[in-house]
């Protein structure tokens, strides 16, 4: 089925039919000029800057977004020190508190002892008393 030229039947015109040959020379040559296209385009001083541009753009974004994730970092670091200031002194007056509740219940159970002292010296001052007067009416011979 080769066809390199157009034949002639009868007067008539046949269209030429493209071989294997041609087929494969057309897709070089497409081929060809598909690479000088990326060539051209590659070399092209506007794309390199635009690609320049473009890289320049990425980079400074690059760096606000690690200077947002520092500061992020550093507000969640200070938010963590100011919390466990806080809780520290919480629990310092919690601890004060305590301290002085427990200073309270001893003065309470040391005033609660002097008292039962002090009533059972008046008991045992009254016991004596009577015992003293008691004796006395013994003595007397009642």
């Amino acid at each position: 089925m080769r066809s390199t030229a157009t034949r002639v039947y009868g007067q008539k015109n046949v269209m030429r039919i493209p071989d294997l040959k041609d087929r494969l020379g057309a897709a070089s040559a497409a081929k060809k000029a598909q690479i000088e296209r990326a060539r051209a385009i590659a070399d092209d001083p506007a794309r390199l800057k635009r690609i320049e541009a473009r890289s320049e753009i990425v980079a400074a974004r690059n760096i606000r977004m690690a200077e947002r994730e520092r500061l992020r970092r550093e507000a969640i670091a200070r938010e963590a020190a100011e919390r466990a200031a806080a809780e520290a002194a919480e629990a310092a007056v919690q601890a004060a508190r305590k301290a002085e509740e427990d200073a309270r219940e001893a003065r309470r159970v040391e005033q609660a002892r002097l008292e039962a002292a002090a009533a059972a010296e008046r008991e045992e001052a009254l016991l004596a008393i009577r015992r003293a007067g008691r004796k006395k009416k013994k003595r007397k011979g009642h």
